[in-house]
């Protein structure tokens, strides 16, 4: 480097200066603004170095999975029938039924009813689906998991060990708890008539997968279970991946048909139709699905599922091609042309908008 061979007097000299030019800047007339910015970046810096070590000690050691306990001890308390009230959907045949967990999420069960079998997608609350599968009378043969954390994974344990054959799937690149068969994009699970497809969604976590339930087999509508990567309205964050990332990931979920269902993990519907609101207020279906979405939860009632085309529609996340949204955020790069970046950089700033919206 430039500075190695100096004399250490002169490294000692130049290093002084510009700690007194630093202090002359900061406490000087003018150095309202350099304190400031200075302040700014300091507290920016350490809110990021804060959150990274408190996500790798909640993915990565035991701490993460006392919390999870101590999450769900207080959702049970607070929400001894579940924090929503929610309605299966039955197709020739097969039956998916929400189950709500913990403050906001959704776990799944997707029933064969002639083979009397069942597949559990998310898990979170063991105790909630075993009550479900002993009431709907079914055996639980495998367990469906969209990404590692713990209010997605938590129930791994207790459910595989309860029902002996049931196998736990799930991506290799997560480290799921109790995963036995590791998973790849578009691999299929089959259980009776259900044919299930996994595709690789990474973002929100590195290994994130989703589950599309193909309606062929039973002349239905496909329904796609979103874990943390797409919710009514909104997306998950992006904890192990890039902007990029996740727009391929949400571009993955674009491909599919206008009326696939979807089963997002959580319950963010009226959250995420206000921010919506905030960068389109004069969209009308917005407007429609917010009043309905109101009406529901007044009543406690859940607002799952939307559809595919419903959310093309509205959700603002899988909408950074429309030029609508562009000129709604203000100059930026063109989000139409087939620069995949310059999307990722309105999908970011769509996240930024929304912490902002967030914190108000």
């Amino acid at each position: 480097m430039a500075w190695q061979g100096w004399p250490a007097q002169w490294l000692w000299v130049a290093g002084c200066g510009l700690l007194l030019l630093g202090l002359v800047l900061l406490l000087g007339p003018r150095g309202c603004r350099a304190r400031r910015t200075l302040r700014g970046l300091l507290m920016a810096r350490s809110k990021r170095l804060l959150f990274r070590i408190g996500y790798s000690l909640y993915t990565r050691t035991w701490l993460g999975y006392l919390f999870y306990r101590q999450q769900l001890r207080r959702a049970r308390n607070r929400y001894p029938k579940g924090h929503s009230r929610t309605q299966p959907r039955l197709f020739n045949g097969v039956k998916v039924l929400p189950i709500p967990v913990l403050s906001d999420n959704y776990s799944y069960l997707i029933i064969d009813i002639q083979a009397r079998l069942a597949v559990a997608v998310d898990p979170s609350d063991p105790q909630a689906v075993q009550a479900s599968i002993e009431k709907e009378g079914v055996t639980l043969v495998a367990i469906l998991c969209t990404h590692k954390h713990w209010d997605h994974s938590g129930g791994n344990r207790d459910l595989s060990r309860r029902h002996q054959d049931c196998r736990v799937y799930g991506s290799p690149q997560d480290g799921i708890p109790y995963l036995t068969h590791p998973l790849c994009h578009q691999d299929v699970v089959s259980v009776g008539r259900l044919q299930i497809q996994a595709l690789a969604t990474p973002g929100h976590t590195q290994g994130h997968l989703v589950y599309l339930l193909d309606g062929e087999p039973y002349k239905g509508p496909s329904c796609l279970f979103s874990g943390d990567l797409l919710f009514l309205s909104g997306c998950g964050r992006t904890f192990e991946g890039t902007a990029e990332t996740m727009l391929s990931s949400l571009d993955t979920v674009l491909g599919l048909g206008d009326d696939t269902l979807l089963w997002p993990g959580h319950e963010y519907a009226e959250e995420n139709l206000g921010f919506a609101g905030v960068v389109e207020p004069e969209n009308l279906a917005r407007e429609k699905k917010l009043q309905w979405v109101q009406r529901q939860r007044m009543e406690r009632k859940s607002t799952c599922p939307s559809t595919l085309g419903e959310e093309r529609s509205y959700n603002p996340f899988l909408r950074t091609h429309c030029r609508v949204l562009r000129e709604a955020l203000g100059p930026g790069p063109d989000p139409t042309g087939d620069d995949g970046c310059s999307r990722a950089q309105l999908l970011e700033k769509l996240r930024q908008l929304k912490d902002v919206h967030k914190s108000k």
